[in-house]
């Protein structure tokens, strides 16, 4: 609305009428540790005794997953809270905690470390891209839009989309 940003990409889409968003792919969750230090927690029980790492932006702006497991009644003992993603895998490497995050940032910020699925039911996370209704019929908008929807499925690895 105030033109700081024309496109976004995100797991949250703005509830807006003058907001146009569109579904780009599908992540899931995945269970990060550093396979140096610890083994895939072995079950319900070994995953809620565990020390995890999250992100947070802010206070009160947990993950979305943090928050839904909160609300089901899933306990974890959080020990590090970072502000973004990049901040997770200084203290995975090395350490013997957890951290529950979206699949894809094993591609790149998270590489190196191992992964297993959650052993509780997740929510899936569509990402959406997102843009003011300004933009709509702008033709280097239109573009830039195409070509990001044109490359999601050349950088995603198999089923992600």
């Amino acid at each position: 609305r105030e033109a700081r940003c024309q496109l976004l990409i995100t797991p949250r889409p703005p509830d807006a009428t003058d907001l146009v968003q569109k579904r780009l792919f599908e992540d899931r969750y995945a269970v990060f540790y550093d396979p140096g230090h610890r083994a895939a927690p072995a079950s319900l029980d070994d995953y809620l005794a565990s020390d995890h790492v999250t992100v947070s932006y802010g206070p009160g702006r947990p993950l979305a997953l943090d928050q839904q497991l909160a609300g089901q009644g899933v306990d974890r003992r959080f020990v590090v809270q970072v502000p973004g993603f990049a901040g997770v895998a200084a203290f995975l490497r090395g350490g013997p905690w957890l951290a529950t995050l979206p699949r894809l940032l094993g591609l790149h910020s998270l590489q190196g470390l191992a992964s297993t699925a959650p052993p509780l039911p997740c929510p899936p996370l569509p990402m959406y891209l997102v843009w003011h209704l300004r933009h709509q019929a702008d033709p280097m908008h239109q573009w830039l839009r195409q070509q990001i929807e044109a490359v999601v499925p050349e950088v995603l690895p198999d089923g992600s989309i």
